[in-house]
C-alpha cells in the first residue's frame, strides 16, 4: 500500500514538473502548421499518463507542435486491447503509424521522438 501510494505521489509530481517546466512550440505558418495536422493524423501515442518516457514522448510532440492522438493505455479498456492487439504488448509509449493502409507500431521514447523530429521537426 505505501509503495503504490508512493508511485501515485511521484506520478503526479511528474506530471506537475512537466506542467510547469513545458517547452515552447516550434512557430510554422498557418500552412506548415495545417500540413502537420494532416500528416500527423495517421499517428496515435498509447500512454500512461504518470510514466516518465510517456511524459518525455509527450514533451517533445509538445515541442514540435504536434496534434497527435493520445490513447491512455492503463485506464481505457478499448485502448489496452488495441495496443496489444497491434503492438502485441502492453509497453508504453508506443506510436502507431497509419501508412498506406498499415499499421506500424514503434516503441521506445527515443525512437519515437527520433522519428518524429526527422519527420517534422523542419515542417
Amino acid at each position: 500500500m505505501f509503495i503504490k501510494a508512493l508511485r501515485v505521489g511521484l506520478g503526479q509530481l511528474i506530471i506537475f514538473l512537466d506542467f510547469i517546466t513545458r517547452p515552447r512550440k516550434q512557430r510554422r505558418s498557418p500552412v506548415a502548421q495545417a500540413r502537420v495536422a494532416e500528416e500527423s493524423a495517421s499517428l496515435a501515442l498509447y500512454q500512461f499518463n504518470a510514466c516518465p518516457f510517456c511524459v518525455k514522448t509527450r514533451r517533445a510532440m509538445h515541442r514540435l507542435n504536434l496534434p497527435i492522438a493520445l490513447h491512455d493505455a492503463k485506464n481505457d479498456e478499448a485502448h489496452r486491447a488495441a495496443l496489444l492487439a497491434g503492438g502485441g504488448k502492453i509497453k508504453v509509449p508506443c506510436l502507431r503509424i497509419e501508412e498506406n493502409g498499415e499499421s506500424r507500431w514503434m516503441y521506445e521514447s527515443n525512437d519515437i521522438i527520433r522519428y518524429l523530429e526527422s519527420r517534422f521537426a523542419k515542417a
